[in-house]
This record gives structure tokens, sequence and C-alpha cells, in this order.
């Protein structure tokens, strides 16, 4: 190994005590591939497999603790105990190669497609339709729907646990329904769950405080707790980074194993929201942790280079996505001094080589812009 990237293979200790084999952690990807049950099918096993060997860490797919939360077609799902011997297959997949296996929960909110939930019924904090092309209105979900919601996120961490994985992610991020519920665009309530910043809070920290109390009365083993956002979004109004610093800072302090922070790019700079628009994000964010929690980042990460950069920013740990699916290698390069044999664009006729279910790769080969493609 290079010594320059030897930092990247440095053993980190979690605050629970999990132990992580190196920095590089697997990020969470859609893979459109699932039956339509919400099982997992045997293509996404394979291309768990291909990819979880190198990583200390793989953040599954989102998986939806409700019926009415599925926001992407074949999916696979988590909603239902029934779903617990199909999600075991992932997680015995991810674990036989080496790394720690966390299942990404979440519920889709307004960004559910109307013909996957049940009656075309999407939810949301308010009935305010999204910001994109035919985007449906969803209804305002009532308070005790919410906690029926809270509920159904411990009881899908429940079912993570009894299905053999290492922790969970509460995915808070990319406008999916805990974000709309922090989101002042998404969420005009003026009971306990919206109106001013700290109760726009409030489902999230709830949701939060839930899985917590599942894991402590469920895990006979330290489990993972992880908790993704997005720190801004370009609506008006919406999240600007001193709503998030403000969070941040809560967050910090609810006793949770890491932080992942979603961006598109690692070193991006704020829209609005604080005094300085050209200090990157992931800088304001490491110093309003102040080392309370590990902080992990992700964005554009391709070459072993950009992870070195992006570690020296004092991330405890790096998130890489779509380079994983474009050289499934690309850790085990880096360790072995091969880091100038890494592909950094998708080869469009080596799909079976790659291991890429067919869903995904019919997105990567159809959606422009998303895959730098060869």
């Amino acid at each position: 190994m290079n010594e320059k990237y030897k930092d990247l293979f440095s053993t980190f200790t979690l605050p629970n005590g999990v132990e992580l084999k190196n920095r590089i952690t697997m990020a969470p990807m859609t893979h459109y591939s699932s039956n339509p049950d919400g099982t997992v099918t045997d293509e996404e096993l394979k291309y768990y497999a291909r990819r979880s060997h190198g990583v200390s860490m793989v953040i599954t797919a989102c998986t939806n603790v409700t019926a009415n939360g599925k926001a992407f077609t074949w999916q696979f799902a988590g909603d239902c105990d029934e779903m617990i011997p199909s999600l075991a297959k992932v997680a015995k997949t991810i674990k036989e190669q080496g790394a720690k296996a966390v299942l990404q929960i979440f519920h889709g909110g307004r960004m559910c497609p109307p013909d996957l939930v049940p009656n075309g019924d999407i939810v949301s904090a308010s009935s305010v339709a999204a910001e994109r092309p035919n985007a449906k209105t969803p209804r305002a979900l009532t308070e005790a729907e919410i906690e029926d919601i809270i509920e159904a996120f411990g009881e899908t961490t429940r079912r993570a646990i009894e299905a053999g994985y290492d922790g969970v992610e509460i995915h808070g991020a990319n406008h999916y329904l805990i974000h709309q519920f922090f989101s002042p665009h998404s969420n005009r309530r003026n009971d306990r769950f919206g109106g001013s910043l700290e109760k726009r809070m409030m489902f999230p920290l709830a949701v939060i405080d839930k899985v917590k109390s599942t894991v402590a009365a469920h895990a006979k083993s330290p489990f993972i707790v992880g908790y993704r956002f997005s720190p801004e979004e370009m609506e008006t109004p919406g999240i600007r980074m001193d709503d998030t610093l403000a969070f941040v800072d809560v967050l910090a302090n609810k006793g949770l194993d890491y932080l992942h922070f979603s961006l598109g790019e690692f070193f991006s700079t704020p829209r609005r929201g604080v005094e300085d628009l050209n200090k990157p994000r992931v800088q304001y964010l490491l110093e309003t942790i102040n080392k309370r929690v590990p902080l992990m980042g992700v964005g554009s990460i391709q070459t072993a280079e950009d992870a070195r950069i992006a570690l020296e920013s004092g991330v405890e740990l790096l998130a890489v996505g779509r380079e994983l699916i474009i050289d499934p290698d690309w850790v085990q390069k880096i360790q072995e001094g091969r880091e100038n044999e890494i592909i950094t664009k998708i080869q469009p006729d080596k799909q079976n080589e790659l291991v890429v279910p067919d869903g995904l790769w019919q997105k990567i080969m159809n959606v422009p812009g998303w895959f730098p493609v060869a």
C-alpha cells in the first residue's frame, strides 16, 4: 500500500464499541431489483456479495417501514415480520464478506408514487406538494398516524435485529418523510410536530428515541444506530445551513453511533444561512459536532486521492457509492497499491462482470449525468 493512504485503512471504534476494520463504507443506493412482494432477489444478493469484501460496513438500499412508505419500484421492504427471512439473506451475504451490515430504514412520504402505496394515499407532514414535475399533493398525517409511523421505525429496527444486522441507519435525508418533517417547505403544521425549528425536530428525534429504545430492548450485543441528513434544500422556504447546524447540535448529543451527511460533492459549499458561503459544509458540521459523534462524509469520491483528501477534512468515516458500482475492487486496489488501476467511468459492456442487477443497470444507462460513462 502507498504510505499516504494508510489512514484510510486504520481501524475505527464506534461509540457503542463496534470496531470497523477501515474508514471506508458502502453508501446506501437503491437498486430497483427486488421481487414485487418486497423480498430480495438473487441478483441483489450477488450485487452485495461483489461489493462487501473491501469496505468495513455496507449500508443497504433504503427499506420502507410501512406499506405506504414505499418510494421506489422493485424496492425491498421491512414493513412486516414476513420480510425477516428476506432481510436476513442480505445481512448474511454482507457479513460473510467481512463487512458490517447496516439496514437503512425510511418512509418516502410525499415522494412515494401513488401506484406504489395502498389506495394511492400519499402522506406527509402537511398537504404541500414537492417542487418536481407532476408531483401529487399529499394528505397531512394525523397525530395518531405520526405515532404509528414512529412505532413502525421501531418495529423495523426489531426486524433488523432478528435478521442478523449489525445496525440500522435512519434515513432523514433526500426529501423523504423524516426530512419532510424537518423542512419548513413540507411542514406547515402548527401542532407539536411543526411550527418552530424546535418543533420541526420533534418527529426525527422521536424516531431516533424509538429506534434506540428498541435496540435497548431487543439487541443482545452492540447494535449500530446511525442517522443520515441533507444539510440544505433548494426550496423556499427550505432547510438552510443554519437550521441544520442547530439540528446537528442536538443530534450530536443523542447517543448515536454516527451522523452521515448526504451531498453530491463532499466539499460543496452552503447556499444560505451562514456568513461564509465559501467555507465547505463539512467544516461547519465538524465545528458544530466538535467530536461528540463520528461524522461520515460522502460525495463524488472517485479516486484514492479523493478519499485521502476527504478523510483529512476531519471526518471519521467515508461512504463511497457510485464508484463501488463502477469498480467493485476499488478498496482492494488502494489497499494493494494498485490505485492507478482504479476505473472511474462505467463501461457499458461490463454489466455481468460488474454484477449489477438489471433494474439498476437500466437506470444507470438511461439517466443522463447520474454516472460517468466510458
